[in-house]
């Protein structure tokens, strides 16, 4: 798909005035179109979305994977060498075909991500992304979230988006994040106070209303910091 009508479905995810830096520069826009291309070929053989059309792709799965990017990451990116954005441990449960992790690190890429996708076919798709956008420092694992150890690192950021057991995943991404970390969460509306009763460590803000969406929302919240 061209990078110029990407952009256009994009622009509900974005800031319409560009007032908060909320935009893409052509060398991210150029990504993503590499990536949906390899998406709809790994597609053909490998059941990585039930989403076939292009344009519904990148509203649906790129869209929301950037408008969590947005909240997460509002600095502007073009900033001086000198003044480059400390690293970010940003770690993506249940990443499947890459979302929102992988549009995330192309919105930020001063970030360092883990990709935690236990079926293997779909990790080897994430490394191939990886390695076809030739994008650094990013670890995929082919493990389930319960199984990666709090030892590897915490996350600062731990994300994840339209997952399966969903009473034991809510838990393991909280474990997941060092002090004063943020865990974003794309669910349905009907999740919400369930997800919130799971985790009471952590601190939610108000849930947000998914662009071109009526009942999926965001939802972002934070560990307390240690003293």
């Amino acid at each position: 798909m061209h990078p110029s009508r990407i952009a256009e479905l994009l622009q509900p995810f974005l800031d319409p005035e560009g007032s908060d830096g909320a935009v893409l520069l052509p060398s991210q826009l150029l990504s993503i179109s590499m990536y949906i291309d390899l998406l709809l070929r790994w597609n053909s053989r490998v059941n990585l979305t039930s989403v076939r059309q292009p344009e519904e792709i990148v509203t649906r799965h790129f869209g929301e994977s950037v408008f969590a990017a947005r909240h997460l990451f509002p600095a502007p990116r073009r900033i001086p060498a000198e003044k480059a954005l400390p690293e970010v441990q940003v770690i993506d449960i249940g990443s499947g075909a890459g979302f929102p992790g992988l549009p995330i690190k192309i919105w930020a890429p001063h970030i360092r991500i883990t990709l935690i996708e236990p079926n293997h076919k779909k990790a080897t798709f994430l490394r191939e992304v990886v390695r076809a956008l030739t994008l650094t420092n990013i670890d995929v694992l082919a493990e389930r979230a319960e199984d990666y150890p709090t030892g590897a690192g915490a996350g600062d950021v731990v994300t994840l988006r339209a997952v399966e057991r969903f009473d034991s995943i809510i838990p393991a991404a909280a474990r997941l994040l060092g002090p004063g970390g943020r865990l974003a969460i794309m669910i349905g509306q009907a999740q919400i106070e369930r997800a919130i009763h799971l985790v009471p460590s952590v601190h939610w803000g108000k849930p947000v209303r998914l662009p071109l969406s009526s009942s999926r929302f965001m939802i972002i919240g934070s560990k307390e910091s240690t003293k």
